[in-house]
């Protein structure tokens, strides 16, 4: 999948290129001059690597475009936009997170989402996001603030019942049973779930398994008001919102969409995952 951030960091480094060439330099003399490898002048050339911002002083000084930092220093921070490193993000913790994401939520009409790994942090209970954030904390390394991003990941599902707004999310059926906690965590996880189904302001889809599908289940993502499309992975948070790129992922959306379940099915697609944990 070629991203925002992919076409930004190849556009970037199309105009390194160019003013290399403009100087008068091939890659190896340039690496030279900078006392780099000249596998490093091709990397960021070709979009393969991401400059730093000392990269590019150094490439506008080497060039003689000094008049040019500017501009390069604006398209790495548009890079910086679209696709932000969650080791960054979660540097001081997860709270900063899920506060920003409050606020995303709230100037949004319209969410569409689809998750085929876990309940999605609007539908979780506090103990359910209590573990699925230690995990994290404990996977990047980062600062377990855990009690506060669990109060900042509650206060964000208050968007639930606020007028105007609608919330049509899929789960893929393997979602129901991840044991990403202990089995009376997850049971009272289901139960929230349950009890989701039938609000006015929330459409809960199940995607089951065995189901005809017109796509694979994929990576999870949230489209916000078909203008702009997140899409979490293991290291970075990718935005988008390029139309083909918001089409294509609305068009994804619509497909599973068309193999999910509602209402009194997905309830009992719930209650056997319920009844699989062999609790009472």
């Amino acid at each position: 999948m070629t991203t925002d951030f992919q076409t930004g960091r190849l556009a970037l480094g199309a105009r390194l290129r160019e003013l290399r060439v403009e100087a008068g330099l091939n890659g190896k003399e340039l690496a030279a001059r900078l006392g780099w490898q000249a596998s490093k002048v091709s990397r960021l050339e070709n979009g393969k690597q991401t400059a730093s911002p000392s990269d590019l002083e150094a490439w506008a000084e080497v060039t003689c475009r000094s008049d040019a930092s500017a501009d390069l220093h604006a398209r790495l921070y548009a890079l910086d936009l679209q696709q932000r490193s969650w080791r960054r993000q979660l540097a001081t913790g997860h709270r900063a997170v899920q506060d920003k994401l409050v606020v995303e939520y709230q100037n949004a009409s319209t969410v569409r989402a689809y998750e085929a790994t876990v309940v999605p942090g609007l539908f979780q209970t506090p103990d359910y996001a209590r573990h699925l954030l230690l995990l994290n904390a404990e996977l990047h390394g980062t600062t377990p603030d855990t009690d506060d991003a669990v109060r900042a990941r509650m206060r964000r599902q208050e968007v639930l019942y606020e007028a105007g707004k609608m919330f049509r999310v899929l789960l893929w059926e393997g979602a129901l049973h991840a044991l990403i906690c202990p089995r009376e965590v997850l049971a009272a996880q289901l139960d929230r779930l349950v009890g989701l189904i039938g609000l006015d302001r929330v459409a809960l889809g199940i995607v089951p398994f065995g189901a005809a599908m017109k796509i694979t289940p994929k990576h999870g993502f949230w489209i916000f008001d078909d203008a702009r499309v997140s899409v979490e992975t293991i290291s970075a948070e990718a935005r988008l919102d390029a139309p083909e790129d918001v089409d294509l992922y609305m068009k994804a959306w619509e497909r599973l969409d068309a193999s999910a379940v509602y209402g009194a099915k997905a309830h009992r697609l719930i209650a056997r995952a319920r009844a699989s944990l062999g609790l009472s």
